[in-house]
């Protein structure tokens, strides 16, 4: 039987560790995964070796010529490709679970919406580093622009956190647009802690009982 594959996405800030750490804590402590299956925890980009290569590329400030908007593109395909392919689609296929901390969302919304490239392109790109991978539920966590900036504000930023203002904005309008399809869960991330989880496991009751 094939696994839940479930991801989180938001602007950074919104708090996407801790509500996946306390999902995982949730499942494991209950009957919902099958028995003799397991939860596998991930993130993009960096869940793989290779991975983490990709992710300094991407995302270290101290590099004299970062990769332009398309480079920036194509290396968070690889990392995908690679995500999918070594980790994502064999766990799936053994019946265990996967929450990844980020998917495909994100680079239509930073790429697409933040970087203005081509929807299209994006998608067909996807297409090729997907394979036909896509999550049974993707959790939007919701918070307002300034909310994301008073939260990191002691946090060193990386290269992608230091676009600035207008980036983020136009990233935080493109996972309002992609938060309309159906298998996303929108979720205000400025309430308590313990009533975000609550509304995520409610989310996750209702994905099991549907399928």
């Amino acid at each position: 039987m094939k696994g839940k594959f479930i991801v989180f996405e938001g602007i950074d800030g919104s708090g996407k560790t801790t509500q996946i750490n306390e999902l995982s804590k949730w499942l494991i402590g209950t009957d919902l995964i099958p028995e003799n299956n397991k939860l596998v925890i991930t993130r993009e980009p960096g869940g793989t070796k290779l991975g983490k290569s990709i992710r300094s590329l991407l995302l270290d400030t101290s590099r004299e010529t970062p990769p332009d908007s398309i480079t920036e593109l194509l290396l968070y395909a690889a990392d995908r490709s690679q995500h999918v392919n070594e980790i994502i689609r064999p766990t799936l296929e053994k019946g265990d679970w996967v929450i990844s901390d980020r998917f495909c969302g994100s680079t239509l919304a930073y790429q697409g919406y933040g970087r203005n490239l081509d929807i299209n392109l994006i998608k067909d790109l996807e297409a090729i580093a997907t394979q036909g991978i896509a999550p049974d539920i993707t959790f939007l966590l919701d918070i307002p622009i300034e909310e994301s900036i008073r939260r990191r504000i002691n946090r060193k930023d990386d290269r992608i956190e230091k676009e600035g203002r207008e980036f983020l904005s136009n990233v935080s309008l493109g996972f309002q647009a992609l938060s309309e399809d159906s298998n996303w869960k929108k979720i205000s991330a400025i309430k308590a802690k313990e009533k975000i989880i609550s509304e995520i496991k409610s989310e996750i009751k209702k994905l099991l009982k549907n399928k």
